[in-house]
């Protein structure tokens, strides 16, 4: 068996909608620009608040991905 080596890198996504599309949109933004994704892990989540009012969430996702040298 072949060893692997990944690479984690950490994305902020944001949506008006709610925490879930705002971690979603992060991962499938950085599909289009990396390939063998493996893991997302959600490390914190917030919120923007404009006027007493949440305006958008964001969650802050590390994403790991197959390494090819």
């Amino acid at each position: 068996m072949s060893e692997s080596v990944y690479k984690v890198i950490e994305l902020v996504g944001t949506s008006t909608v709610s925490w879930e599309d705002a971690a979603k949109n992060a991962v499938e933004t950085a599909s289009k620009s990396l390939k063998d994704l493996r893991v997302a892990e959600i490390t914190k989540l917030d919120m923007k608040v404009e006027g007493g009012k949440v305006t958008a969430f964001r969650s802050r996702v590390k994403l790991s991905f197959k390494y090819a040298a």
